[in-house]
C-alpha cells in the first residue's frame, strides 16, 4: 500500500538548504551607517518620525556593548552583514504573480498548501520584503486586519496606532540588538483583532532568508482587543552558508482584557545563523498569552519570549522545546513579569542536546510588590544524547510580593540503556528505539503545536537523530 503523504511528511533536511539566484536583487552595502539607514527609510517612503526613530536607534546601537550573558557572538561582524536585500519582485496578493524561483522555494516548504488547507491568512517574507500576502474573506469580514506592517504604516487609520505602539514593549535601549532592529527593521506583519472577535483558524507568517551574509529584521505587531481571540503561527528557515547570517527580528503583542492570544513558532534557521530575536507581550485584566516555541536551527541562539502581566488575573503559559546538535549553542527560555494581583504563569520546557551541542535553559521570574496572590510554576527537563553534549539550567526568581506561590523544578539526564534495551528486545532497531524515546520526551510540546508543525518537528528530530549512535 502506498504511503500517504501529508503536508510536511517525508521531509528531506536538504529542503531548507535550497538557494535561489540573487540576480536582479537589490542589496545595500554591508555595515551600519546613517546613510544606509536613511536609504532603507527612503526606499520605504516612511513618515519622518520613523526615520528619526531609526537614526536614534542607530546611535543607541553604537553606544551599547554586546550582550555578556549568553554564548559568544564573536563570529558576528556587523561590518560584513548586509542589512537590506530586496528580492526581484514586489508584494503580490495572488500566488501566480510571485516569481517562479521564489514561488518554488515556498511551495517546497509547504506554505501555499498550508494556506489552502488550514490557515485564514498568510504572509510570506523573502529576505527583507514581503513577497506575498493574502487573507481569506472569513477573517476580513470579521473586521480583522492582517497586512504587512509597512503597508499599514501608509494607512492613515493605522499609522497613529503603530506610532503609539511601535517598540514600546521592546525599546531600543533594551539591548544592543533591539537597537539594531530599531535602526534597520524591514518587513513583518501587522494584525489588529477588534473587540469580541474570535477567529477559528490561525493566521501565519513565514520568514525565509535566502541571501548570503545578510540579516533579516522583520517586525511583528499584533493587537488583540478586549474579549477577542487569535492564534498566530510563525515559521522561519534559511539555507546554510559558510559565512554568518543574522536574524534580529522583534515581536510585540498587546493582549486586551479577557482576550486570548496563542503565538506558535518553529525556528529552523541554518547552522550559520545568529538568531538574536526578541519577543514580548503585555497582557491586560484576565487576558491570556500562550507561547508555543520550537528552536531547532541557528549556530548561536538567544531567544527568551517575555510576558508582562499588567492586568489583574492575567495569565501566561510558555511551552518550548530546543534541540542543539553539532556546532550549535542555543540559549533559550523565557521571562515573566507579574505586575498585578492574582496573576499566574506556567513554564514547561524540554531541551535536547547531541553531537557536542550546547543547550541552556535560562528563565527569569519577577514578581513585583503589586502582584499579591501570584502563582508561578516552572518546569524544565533536559536530555543529553551523548558524552560530548552539554545542558545547563539557569533560573532566576525575584519575588517582592506577599502571599505568592512559586515553584521551580529541573531535571537533566541521558537516555537510559535499560529503556533502549527494552525496546530492542521487542525487535526495534537501536537507532529507532532512541528516536522513539526522544519523541516521547518531546511529546508534551509537540501536542501543543498545530498538526503540520508537530509533524515537521518530529521529522526534524528523527533526521537529527540519524547517526547519533556512538
Amino acid at each position: 500500500m502506498a504511503k500517504q503523504r501529508t503536508q510536511v511528511a517525508d521531509i528531506d533536511r536538504t529542503i531548507y538548504d535550497i538557494t535561489d539566484s540573487e540576480e536582479g536583487f537589490e542589496k545595500l552595502d554591508a555595515g551600519l551607517t546613517p546613510e544606509i539607514v536613511e536609504e532603507i527609510s527612503r526606499r520605504k517612503d516612511e513618515p519622518e518620525w520613523m526615520l528619526d526613530f531609526r537614526l536614534k536607534s542607530l546611535e543607541t546601537y553604537h553606544r551599547m556593548p554586546n550582550p555578556t550573558w549568553g554564548p559568544s557572538i564573536a563570529g558576528l561582524d556587523m561590518d560584513n552583514i548586509v542589512t537590506y536585500v530586496k528580492p526581484n519582485t514586489d508584494q503580490s496578493a495572488t500566488w501566480d504573480e510571485v516569481p517562479d524561483d521564489i514561488k518554488n522555494t515556498f511551495e517546497r516548504l509547504g506554505i501555499p498548501e498550508a494556506e489552502r488547507s488550514y490557515l485564514a491568512g498568510v504572509g510570506a517574507q523573502y529576505d527583507s520584503e514581503l513577497v506575498y500576502h493574502n487573507m481569506q474573506d472569513t477573517a476580513s469580514k470579521l473586521g480583522i486586519v492582517y497586512s504587512g506592517i509597512e503597508e499599514a504604516l501608509h494607512e492613515p487609520r493605522w499609522e497613529a496606532l503603530i506610532r503609539e505602539k511601535f517598540m514600546t514593549l521592546i525599546p531600543p535601549t533594551d539591548h544592543k540588538f533591539a537597537a539594531l532592529h530599531g535602526a534597520v527593521w524591514s518587513g513583518g506583519s501587522f494584525v489588529y483583532v477588534p473587540a469580541g472577535t474570535k477567529l477559528d483558524f490561525p493566521l501565519q507568517s513565514y520568514f525565509r532568508l535566502n541571501a548570503k551574509g545578510a540579516g533579516q529584521f522583520e517586525h511583528t505587531l499584533i493587537i488583540v482587543e478586549d474579549d477577542a481571540d487569535l492564534h498566530f503561527i510563525e515559521g522561519c528557515s534559511a539555507p546554510k552558508y559558510n559565512v554568518a547570517n543574522l536574524h534580529a527580528g522583534a515581536v510585540e503583542l498587546f493582549v486586551g482584557k479577557r482576550a486570548h492570544l496563542r503565538y506558535s513558532t518553529i525556528e529552523n534557521w541554518s547552522k550559520n545563523m545568529y538568531n538574536l530575536n526578541t519577543k514580548r507581550a503585555r497582557v491586560d485584566d484576565e487576558g491570556e498569552i500562550e507561547w508555543i516555541s520550537g528552536s531547532f536551527g541557528s549556530h548561536v541562539g538567544y531567544l527568551y519570549p517575555m510576558s508582562v502581566l499588567d492586568g489583574r488575573k492575567s495569565r501566561s503559559s510558555f511551552t518550548g522545546i530546543t534541540f542543539a546538535g553539532a556546532g550549535q549553542n542555543l540559549d533559550t527560555g523565557c521571562k515573566v513579569v507579574l505586575n498585578a494581583p492574582d496573576t499566574s504563569a506556567t513554564v514547561e520546557t524540554k531541551g535536547i542536546s547531541k553531537g557536542g551541542g550546547i543547550q541552556t535553559f535560562r528563565s527569569s521570574v519577577v514578581v513585583t510588590p503589586k502582584a499579591e496572590g501570584a502563582r508561578v510554576s516552572v518546569s524544565c527537563a533536559s536530555l543529553m544524547l551523548d558524552d560530548e553534549s552539554r545542558s545547563d539550567t539557569i533560573p532566576a526568581m525575584d519575588v517582592r510580593a506577599k502571599n505568592v506561590d512559586i515553584g521551580h523544578e529541573a531535571t537533566i539526564g541521558r537516555i537510559g540503556d535499560d529503556k533502549v534495551f527494552y525496546l530492542m528486545s521487542r525487535g526495534i532497531p537501536e537507532e529507532e528505539a532512541r528516536a522513539m524515546i526522544v519523541n516521547g520526551f518531546a511529546n508534551p510540546v509537540a501536542k501543543e503545536l498545530p498538526l503540520e508543525y508537530a509533524v515537521e518537528m518530529n521529522n526534524l528530530i528523527k533526521l537529527e537523530m540519524e547517526g547519533a549512535i556512538g
